[in-house]
């Protein structure tokens, strides 16, 4: 029987429990989610608006480009004949010269004319009817001017107007839009976090009040379970010590009982350790305690060496001096039985458990490694889950609640420790335990 006044009582008055670690981590992981989708869609978003936006502006620039050569289509002729005079006469297109434009003058061979503007690119001429091209920041659009022969039958070139126009202001605007979803973005994500942060709190609160009703009632229950259990079981244990009393066919049934009920107490015990683990951590005063661990296992061994004898399979131990570990006795016993009983249940007649402790990094390793039936690699990630067991066609012969090895990482942990397993299937298992050790 575990004792009562080993654990912290929760304050049933308040409700109050300690925020759980596996709430925090969901509520991490809910958040990193939510923040996650944000950003994917603020990225998109703003890729979508940058992509079109720049878009728009090229388009309006080449348009500007064809509107400013096409109007200059009409004066080819004059500017052959009379050179850049006789632009001063040509006052409609005159004033589409704005943000930095340029035109250019080419006759049919190819040759330049002239030029009018303060921009001008140094790329050779594209007889192409109509083409675009950037230099630098320098984009220009050229389109060929035909006219009609003389039998009006056919086009003949006359030339090719080239205009051109710098980017600068354009790229300036495209700078600013970056900046400004950035920005903007950026923001939104941050308000997004806060929000999401809010949110999360919101939905997890109910479930986290219904987690800790239900651990609240699997302690009471534990707690309330055990005075029956314990009745039934003295009751029993009377009645087996007077056997003359009871009828020959009884005596099994009454074996039967004595069996289960203790099979209760012990999973009511595990349920109640479980449950105020999870709502506690161990006292100061009883982590504080020194312990050696040698001695610890060597009493531990005492208690095994019978039972795997009777089952034929060798225990041996290797346990160095002088170890000690902070801690409660009666946990790290539990924690290290569990262990010892697993290796043990899971090892047939002829095998072998090693009890072995070294040291590593300024910490005590236990080590419990047997010739047993061995883990899947596929149910490793689980072992440590609390009412989970590999295979269990395969094991419902053998006895188990399937809470000891869960109980032994909770041990572990509230000694500042940790659990660790390797396993081979048919080939055994090797469960490492690492405590933080003391030195004087």
């Amino acid at each position: 029987m575990i004792s009562l006044k080993r654990f912290m009582v929760w304050d049933t008055a308040s409700n109050r429990t300690p925020k759980q670690p596996m709430f925090q981590s969901l509520r991490s992981r809910l958040l990193l989610s939510y923040l996650t989708v944000m950003a994917a869609i603020l990225t998109t978003s703003g890729a979508a608006v940058y992509v079109f936006f720049t878009r728009s502006l090229d388009q309006q620039l080449n348009h500007r480009l064809l509107t400013l050569a096409q109007a200059a289509v009409p004066s080819l002729e004059a500017v052959e004949n009379e050179g850049l005079q006789s632009l001063n006469r040509e006052v409609p297109w005159r004033e589409l010269f704005k943000r930095s434009q340029s035109l250019e003058w080419f006759n049919a061979e190819g040759k330049l004319l002239a030029r009018k503007g303060a921009n001008f690119s140094t790329l050779r001429l594209n007889p192409a009817s109509q083409i675009i091209q950037q230099q630098g920041q320098i984009r220009t659009l050229t389109i060929a001017v035909y006219a009609h022969s003389p039998n009006r039958k056919t086009l003949r070139l006359e030339g090719h107007i080239r205009a051109s126009e710098t980017t600068r202001e354009a790229e300036a605007i495209v700078k600013k839009l970056g900046i400004g979803l950035g920005l903007g973005g950026t923001m939104a994500l941050v308000f997004s976090g806060i929000g999401g942060m809010w949110l999360t709190q919101q939905v997890l609160q109910p479930i986290e009040q219904s987690f800790q009703r239900l651990k609240q009632f699997t302690a009471d229950a534990s707690h309330e379970l055990r005075s029956p259990l314990t009745a039934i079981n003295t009751a029993t244990e009377v009645m087996q010590n007077h056997p003359e009393r009871i009828h020959p066919l009884d005596i099994k049934k009454l074996a039967a009982i004595s069996s289960a009920t203790n099979q209760l107490i012990a999973l009511a015990e595990d349920l109640l350790f479980l449950a105020r683990s999870d709502a506690t951590v161990a006292p100061p005063s009883v982590m504080q305690k020194s312990l050696p661990l040698d001695k610890l296992l060597k009493d531990l061994v005492h208690l095994f060496e019978p039972q795997a004898k009777a089952k034929g399979i060798t225990f041996t131990s290797s346990l160095l001096v002088g170890i000690s570990v902070k801690g409660d006795a009666a946990q790290l016993k539990r924690l290290f039985s569990n262990l010892l009983e697993n290796a043990l249940k899971y090892t047939a007649a002829e095998g072998s458990v090693v009890l072995s402790v070294t040291t590593r990094n300024w910490v005590a390793v236990v080590q419990v490694e047997d010739t047993g039936v061995g883990i899947a690699p596929e149910h490793l990630p689980f072992i440590f889950q609390r009412f989970w067991r590999a295979d269990k066609a395969r094991f419902r012969q053998v006895e188990g609640s399937g809470l000891g090895l869960a109980i032994a990482q909770v041990i572990a942990q509230q000694h500042g420790g940790k659990i660790t397993v390797s396993s081979q299937l048919g080939r055994g298992s090797c469960f490492q335990v690492y405590l933080p050790l003391i030195y004087f």
